[in-house]
């Protein structure tokens, strides 16, 4: 016999038909939770919230950091930082990164539109079906581009990659998505490729994600093949900033970063050479609605430090798959609109820059705090 816990909510989610507060008063009877802050935080327009069961909504601390200066044409006005995060000290340590920046003459930046990909696997009799099937995928790719590209109009074919292992092909297609992260479009187009190649060439689709994608997960190949987009920043930190701002050298910077960032991420057998991308990825993702779990993604990537002329510091950071948008999805939620605002992007490749300088801002920060030795005073006054 089912536990009475388990049939109630069996129960509760065949109603698909019912609200949020029908859903809240089953739970109510069920557990005796009130959902008195739940209710609060509700995401009023139930049309337009992707989520099943849905019972209200949960509130994050959102706190904002800047102005962040970008050099160059592409982004005029002043941009800020939402950061939505529980953790103290973390905004505290991006502004601080940011009163850097605007004092250095701002950051560099730069961005490439990699695409969204979607990695099926098929399977095959032989290696020598393998080789027949590899050369089939490359003759009739333009014919795959024109299945993929039927299903939406905002979304272009790129290429693809192919790998063989046993019985197995696996299979890497990229596409651009335009402002939208794109996993669904991309699924929906790799859906139409995979019944093409079944129809022509007779070649069955396993899983239409394989693995092979790779999507939210930790990965080599997104490392280096990457995935979204590629996004670098960079600054060159005269030597007084340093000393007045930052509270230590640009030499003692250095060496932190190369003990931590470089030969301890080696010896630990880390896919990020970084501070805590992590940190800034997530609070980020958070207050401008992208998908959370694409911050696996975006923790991979290398910080680089050196000693320039006059002992300023060049500082940059890397990152090579970063899934997000300022279209669909968690960007269409109102609180999530207001902060994407604040960021002043037009488009993903402008959020994309954002991102950018708020990472190598708290990078900048936490190694400066590391190298001073002000961590855990900072987190005591701030974090708790």
């Amino acid at each position: 016999m089912f536990p009475c816990h388990y049939t109630t909510v069996y129960s509760m989610k065949l109603h698909t038909g019912i609200n949020s507060s029908a859903r809240r008063e089953i739970l109510k009877k069920e557990t005796g939770v009130l959902f008195i802050s739940i209710t609060r935080a509700e995401v009023n327009d139930e049309k337009n919230v992707k989520i099943e069961n849905n019972i209200g909504g949960t509130s994050i601390p959102l706190g904002v950091a800047g102005p962040l200066l970008i050099r160059g044409e592409e982004i005029k006005r002043n941009c800020y930082i939402p950061l939505a995060t529980t953790e103290g000290a973390l905004v505290a340590s991006v502004q601080r990164g940011c009163k850097v920046i605007g004092l250095s003459g701002g950051i560099s930046t730069n961005v490439n539109k990699v695409g969204a990909t979607r990695g099926p696997v098929f399977y095959v009799s032989s290696l020598k079906e393998f080789k027949k099937f590899s050369a089939w995928l490359s003759v009739h790719e333009e014919e795959l581009k024109k299945e993929a590209e039927k299903t939406s109009s905002h979304l272009q074919y790129k290429k693809m990659d192919v790998q063989g292992v046993g019985n197995y092909v696996y299979t890497r297609f990229y596409f651009d998505t335009n402002d939208a992260m794109g996993m669904n479009m991309v699924t929906i187009a790799t859906q139409a490729i995979a019944a093409f190649i079944k129809k022509k060439a007779g070649i069955e689709c396993l899983a239409l994600a394989g693995n092979f994608d790779v999507d939210k997960k930790p990965s080599w190949m997104n490392f280096i093949n990457h995935r979204g987009l590629q996004v670098w920043a960079e600054i060159i930190v005269p030597a007084l900033v340093v000393q007045k701002v930052l509270h230590t050298t640009s030499r003692k910077i250095y060496e932190v970063w190369l003990a931590k960032c470089m030969i301890g991420s080696a010896m630990s057998g880390s896919l990020g050479f970084n501070a805590h991308y992590a940190n800034v990825v997530a609070a980020f993702f958070t207050a401008t609605g992208q998908d959370l779990a694409h911050v696996v993604e975006g923790s991979m990537g290398i910080t680089t430090t050196n000693i320039v002329e006059n002992e300023s510091l060049y500082f940059s950071v890397y990152l090579p798959a970063v899934m997000m948008a300022t279209v669909g999805g968690g960007t269409k939620y109102e609180t999530q609109k207001e902060a994407l605002a604040l960021t002043c992007a037009r488009n993903v490749e402008d959020l994309g820059k954002v991102l950018g300088g708020a990472v190598l801002a708290g990078e900048l920060s936490l190694l400066a705090s590391l190298a001073e030795g002000s961590l855990a005073q900072s987190h005591q006054r701030l974090g708790r």
